[in-house]
């Protein structure tokens, strides 16, 4: 992409890294700091499940929240919101309260997400829409990973965390408010519709819902499963963040595969790659630090761009002006996942030990496997012709292409 079509999405990105940021640092500290409180691995769970609860009932109503006051408006009430959210669980140590809480946080990030995601969908085209939302998640993915060493750095006890995140949620705003005051229309006033959704992009659809159960219950669990085979609080932080920077490494790159080849080809290759490396910390990395770092960096390589890789699916098959219902749609299929898929594995966790999160990532995973073969014959793949015309383009604009063609003629020289 070129410097004009980045430059005016700078704002609306260091606002996001901020957002994330955030948001991220919270997920992982409530889950330690929950444990430091004497909560079961269930009840955590049941806390993560509240905002992803909140989060599924943020998507079904946003579109009328941006239809009725706009982008930036939506973006400014829920940051605020969070931001409050997010401080009021110092005052009370309780699993009921912090349910209610992170209900409250759900709501908020759902929206803000989709007025995220859907401004950038508005911006872009199907030509760099996966490169686009790939810089989006690097940004995303970048910001948690530097977040998650605050936790060792302050330390889990006491109120300067929770009050770290609200800074971080309010200092979201100032980007996007001192940036040029053009923002997408509001959307047209379409009713939240998931059977429309479902019709744009089945395999989409599934793939969000799998995103959900897999990596949300990783962010979520994860650090119980770190806990759990003995990492101490600084190498649990190296954990997440080595599963979130595998993320980063890959994101870019299979965006740009997915825009020049067929996207479900790409998902499947991702999908492969993360069940290979959840079956490696299931059955193989055992309690060796070592072993569990690389294992939870390739699951975080393959498995974290799976998300725009589907929400750049589903933006492919939208009409004009949906964009805005995908972005959130997208998100409610997320939700649904993350609702369920936290809940389950911390009982499984409870009843077989921290190796059951990543069997179970594994038994979700393969599943979409078999989904996604049978989705590549459903709706007709990209022809023959076109697939190899893409293959030529790829190849010409490869680096090693082109030093390639550059070198001399050795036949000719000699």
């Amino acid at each position: 992409m070129s410097q004009s079509q980045i430059r005016p999405l700078v704002p609306l990105l260091v606002t996001a890294g901020i957002l994330i940021g955030g948001n991220g640092l919270q997920g992982t500290y409530i889950s330690l700091r929950a444990l430091d409180e004497g909560f079961s691995p269930s009840l955590i769970g049941l806390v993560g499940t509240g905002y992803n609860i909140g989060f599924a009932i943020g998507c079904i109503y946003v579109t009328r929240v941006l239809r009725a006051i706009g982008h930036i408006r939506t973006f400014s009430a829920m940051a605020a919101i969070a931001s409050a959210s997010a401080i009021a669980m110092v005052l009370l140590i309780d699993p009921a309260f912090w349910f209610a809480m992170r209900l409250v946080a759900g709501i908020c990030f759902a929206s803000l997400f989709a007025t995220v995601e859907s401004w950038l969908n508005a911006r872009v085209t199907n030509a760099n829409r996966a490169r686009t939302l790939s810089i989006y998640r690097v940004v995303d993915l970048g910001s948690v990973t530097a977040a998650q060493y605050l936790i060792p750095a302050v330390g889990i006890d006491g109120f300067q965390l929770f009050a770290i995140v609200a800074m971080a949620l309010a200092l979201s705003l100032v980007p996007i408010s001192l940036a040029d005051r053009t923002s997408p229309g509001a959307p047209d006033a379409i009713r939240f519709d998931v059977r429309a959704l479902w019709n744009i992009s089945p395999l989409a659809t599934v793939g969000c819902i799998v995103v959900g159960l897999t990596n949300s219950t990783f962010r979520a669990l994860g650090p119980i499963y770190a806990d759990g085979i003995g990492l101490s609080v600084t190498s649990i932080a190296t954990f997440m963040s080595l599963g979130i920077v595998g993320g980063v490494v890959l994101q870019y790159p299979l965006g740009v595969y997915s825009d020049r080849l067929d996207r479900r080809l790409v998902i499947l290759v991702a999908t492969i790659g993360s069940l290979a490396a959840g079956l490696f910390l299931a059955f193989f990395a055992g309690d060796a630090a070592f072993s569990n770092y690389v294992g939870i960096f390739v699951f975080g390589a393959f498995a974290m761009p799976l998300y725009s890789l589907c929400s750049a699916h589903a933006n492919d098959h939208a009409a004009e002006g949906q964009h805005a219902l995908v972005s959130a749609g997208m998100l409610f299929f997320w939700s649904l996942g993350s609702v369920i898929g936290p809940l389950f594995a911390s009982v499984l966790l409870d009843g077989f030990g921290p190796q059951a999160l990543f069997v179970y990532t594994s038994a979700v995973l393969f599943l979409f496997i078999l989904y996604t073969l049978r989705r590549m014959t459903a709706r007709g793949s990209v022809p023959r012709e076109a697939r190899r015309m893409r293959f030529r383009h790829l190849l010409r604009t490869s680096f090693f292409f082109n030093r390639l063609a550059a070198r001399p003629n050795d036949d000719k020289n000699g």
